[in-house]
């Protein structure tokens, strides 16, 4: 990927954009269906951005990838304590993908919890994820079970930890 990547935070006036690349993401894969409930969940980043911090994978001038990292008293959190981080709604436009900016976008939630005094990192996935799982194991996330949630009947989430790197 070109070195012109750059994390930030989404703009105000991104955060439609930045729901349509999420919702994109996860449809183009078959993680969602068109008319499912989640899909305006996805879509819905000014909640996301309001309630938790919106970041972005800027290549030079275009939104290709988005991560919400969910910092302690964010109602986003599902399974994170106190003491750890948490980010969910990964998703890097089609066109995007496999150049490291779902990493960047990970070690940017890593930074975070640095920042805050967290120690670890924690996310839930759904299991036919099988592309950000590899990604997650590379960064040292492991599955740990007892984060496992069901968010709605049918839909089970798996649970992924990893200690936050020191620099």
């Amino acid at each position: 990927m070109s070195a012109d990547l750059v994390i930030r935070l989404a703009l105000a006036n991104e955060a439609e954009l930045v729901g349509r690349i999420t919702a994109d993401a996860y449809l183009h894969e078959g993680y969602v269906q068109p008319d499912g409930p989640y899909v305006a969940v996805l879509q819905d980043a000014i909640s996301r951005a309001e309630r938790a911090e919106l970041w972005v994978a800027d290549l030079d001038g275009a939104i290709v990838g988005t991560v919400t990292f969910c910092p302690p008293g964010s109602p986003f959190r599902q399974t994170a304590t106190a003491a750890e981080g948490e980010f969910r709604a990964l998703a890097v436009s089609a066109g995007a993908r496999g150049h490291g900016v779902g990493r960047r976008l990970v070690e940017q939630c890593f930074e975070r919890c640095r920042l805050f005094g967290l120690r670890q990192l924690v996310l839930l996935s759904q299991e036919q994820m099988a592309p950000a799982h590899r990604l997650y194991a590379a960064m040292g996330f492991v599955r740990d079970s007892a984060l496992d949630w069901s968010p709605a009947p049918g839909v089970c989430l798996q649970g992924f930890r990893a200690d936050v790197p020191s620099i």
